[in-house]
């Protein structure tokens, strides 16, 4: 069976671009990714720099180092409904004519539950799929999936229905998903920010994997940005210490050729916002170093990826991809 990396996290925290670049990093080597969107935005699509996904599974990117590739594939619930429909019950025709008569839409608008399973379907399909010599396709799947507030539910929601539909092809199809979503073959990672409310989301969210017995995989920390200070510089501005720091500027200055008046002068318009600024960046640090070690007391493996201060583009989705494969995480 392929391997199946479902990526979920706070909104905010960049989970789609975190899914691409994870599709990209695991398709190394010769590998080939499918990655999958489940929420209708086409953001792989604007990632990729390419047109508008159709539902079917389409290369849209080479992986660096070996040629492996990656194929994507946006999920529309409508028509998973479809196949759905014809694979169990050979319904082709008729379940055109139901979608037609607009029945597929009102079911899988007024029966979230019922989208959860056929997106969650779909994806354990290509897992499982074999091509004519009896090799996987795929040898990972990347899901894009829903943000961690709603992602325990969105996964455990086959074994509901298995529940509900004892017997018959559907609980066959929801025993069959939740097999593969259960085992050791499948990882859920979050990505995260090191801020306050991203953090506690992916606490809380582990939690409630582990709870409900789904395999956690991974931590990743995006947008990681740079301490500027040193430790000396830290605790200067930590403690206020405004004429330290005015005599660190007034010597800056001395060295640059300015004299007297003149320095002084520029030593007072420049120290307080200086000292407001470097205070900012203390609180920043000290936050994010609580951040990581919550992060780190949770016991899973983590990476890190630095923000990327001209935006995210595929040049960057690139970058970000060797940095995974760097930190080890296809291995």
């Amino acid at each position: 069976m392929s391997r199946l990396h479902v990526v979920s996290g706070k909104g905010g925290t960049g989970k789609t671009t975190v899914a691409a670049a994870l599709a990209l990093a695991l398709a190394a080597e010769g590998k080939r990714t499918l990655l999958v969107e489940v929420e209708g935005r086409q953001g792989i699509a604007q990632l990729f720099e390419t047109e508008a996904l159709p539902y079917e599974e389409r290369k849209i990117a080479v992986a660096p180092g070996g040629g492996g590739e990656v194929f994507a594939l946006a999920i529309d619930a409508e028509r998973a409904l479809l196949d759905y429909l014809q694979m169990f019950y050979k319904l082709g025709s008729a379940g055109r004519a139901l979608k037609k008569l607009g029945a597929i839409d009102f079911a899988t608008t007024i029966a979230p539950g019922l989208r959860d399973v056929l997106l969650t379907g779909k994806a354990c399909e290509a897992v499982r799929r074999k091509d004519r010599l009896g090799n996987f396709v795929y040898d990972h799947v990347v899901m894009d999936a829903p943000p961690t507030g709603r992602i325990t539910r969105f996964l455990n929601v086959n074994d509901e229905v298995a529940g509900l539909a004892r017997i018959g092809p559907i609980h066959h199809q929801a025993q069959a998903v939740m097999r593969v979503l259960k085992s050791a073959e499948t990882a859920v990672h979050l990505v995260t920010l090191l801020e306050e409310m991203p953090v506690q989301e992916t606490v809380d969210g582990i939690a409630e994997l582990r709870a409900a017995k789904l395999p956690v995989g991974s931590v990743v920390i995006n947008m990681v940005r740079p301490e500027i200070l040193d430790a000396a510089a830290v605790d200067v501005a930590a403690n206020g210490r405004r004429a330290a720091v005015a005599r660190a500027l007034s010597d800056a200055l001395a060295q640059t050729g300015f004299a007297g008046a003149d320095r002084a002068g520029l030593v007072e318009q420049l120290v307080d916002p200086l000292v407001e600024q470097a205070r900012e960046h203390t609180e920043r640090v000290a936050l994010e170093r609580r951040g990581r070690a919550e992060i780190s007391g949770l016991g899973l493996p983590t990476y890190e990826l630095e923000l990327l201060g001209d935006g995210v583009h595929l040049a960057g989705l690139y970058r970000m991809a060797r940095e995974l494969r760097k930190q080890g995480v296809a291995r």
